[in-house]
């Protein structure tokens, strides 16, 4: 389906090659200030032809709000967002007449509809990211408004090039030791866990690969020229960090915090990949050195460390929410490949166009806006819960296994 969100509903659409693309956002709360800027800036990073390293084709992607917003608030009707498509080139995808680009998605489309857009991508191309970016740049105003939610996402690794050890997500640190060695660094080294209270986007956006760490960014993006001039292409991973989310967030059992982010990113186009916390890493160390204990932070409860990655049973616990994903290798590259026709006729197909070598850079505000999009969807359902439980009359006979403790007690 094209729709997204339970109470904070998304739906976007259109193709890559078709007039428009957008989306229409039901369940934006009414009486927020929210200028067509405020979306344009998520939609203007998201864009084409930012830099060598990305595909030249050439959108400005300006939105058009079509309903939802008048004297620049919202009025808590559905908020209607439009993008032109404006620098289309169908002539450029004749070969796909014949030939099922590999590892795209012309033959299952196919295979599921009977029919395919003809030109581009259709709805796999990530033009359809526009509608969701929109979308989520509503969702973060009002978040950094009302809870002052920061989302912040970087490229954390570029083909077999990688943030150092020392600032690197904990998965991407190698296991060090022989196989019995239960010895296992703290989940957030010093250096990771200040990237990830103190990084933002203008650190991000200073580089064209969009990673923090500079030397490493000079490194990344020659590999991207390589791939580039090689006419071929190259994948990566994007690190997220979500900040000052409250606890409570996320639903059992099936709709777990963590569930609806991965889905949510997993649904991004070309992702192949998605961890949490210390994801994989975290299956190669003990209970004793993995669990998170609680330690008292500024009048409350908080964890020591964050393998957690900010949820526990499905369920916010108010720490920061970091995750990583895996963006494949852009399938549609220039370079003649041996494949098959639709009738099994074997061949080469070049395919032309205009395509990233490496889409880790430009997925950053997609990352983020999906993020926003989850929390946003969460924190709605959290707080009708919660205004439906506070007109109920308080009880008292509850034993005290039931109930949170009190200091006083």
């Amino acid at each position: 389906m094209s729709t997204y969100g339970s109470l904070f509903r998304v739906t976007t659409y259109g193709e890559s090659h078709c007039a428009s693309v957008g989306a229409i956002i039901d369940g934006c709360p009414p009486g927020l200030v929210l200028s067509p800027q405020d979306i344009q800036v998520q939609l203007s990073r998201r864009r084409p032809g930012q830099s060598n390293l990305t595909t030249p084709r050439d959108e400005k992607d300006l939105v058009h709000v079509q309903s939802g917003i008048e004297h620049g608030v919202t009025l808590g009707t559905p908020i209607g967002l439009l993008v032109k498509n404006e620098d289309q080139r169908p002539k450029d995808y004749t070969e796909t007449d014949l030939y099922p680009r590999p590892s795209h998605a012309d033959y299952t489309y196919l295979e599921k509809y009977g029919v395919k857009a003809s030109s581009g991508g259709g709805r796999s191309s990530a033009r359809e990211t526009i509608g969701r970016v929109a979308a989520g740049a509503i969702a973060e105003k009002y978040l950094k408004l009302v809870y002052g939610i920061e989302i912040v996402a970087f490229v954390s690794s570029v083909g077999k090039i990688h943030l150092p050890a020392a600032v690197a997500p904990p998965s991407l640190i190698p296991t060090e030791g022989n196989e019995d060695d239960d010895e296992a660094q703290d989940a957030l080294s010093p250096e990771f866990r200040q990237l990830l209270a103190t990084i933002t986007r203008e650190e991000v956006d200073k580089h064209p690969t969009r990673c923090p760490h500079p030397d490493t960014a000079e490194r990344m993006t020659k590999r991207i020229i390589r791939a580039k001039d090689a006419m071929d292409s190259i994948g990566g991973t994007v690190t997220c960090v979500i900040r000052n989310v409250p606890s409570g967030l996320g639903e059992p059992v099936f709709d777990k915090f963590e569930a609806k982010l991965a889905h949510a990113m997993l649904s991004i186009p070309a992702t192949k990949a998605f961890e949490v916390g210390s994801g994989f890493r975290g299956t190669e160390v003990p209970g004793s050195k993995h669990n998170d204990a609680f330690v008292e932070k500024d009048g409350k409860l908080g964890t020591k460390t964050n393998w957690s990655g900010g949820i526990q049973g499905g369920i916010t616990n108010g720490e920061d929410i970091y995750f990583r994903i895996g963006f494949k290798s852009p399938a549609t590259i220039s370079q003649s490949q041996e494949t098959a026709q639709y009738d099994g006729t074997p061949g080469a197909l070049a395919a032309r166009g205009r395509h990233d070598p490496c889409v880790v850079p430009r997925a950053v505000p997609i990352v983020e806006t999906m993020a926003a999009i989850v929390v946003m969807d969460q924190l709605l359902i959290q707080n009708s819960r919660r205004t439906a439980a506070s007109l109920l009359p308080p009880i008292t006979t509850l034993p005290p296994t039931m109930v949170m403790p009190s200091k006083a007690q």
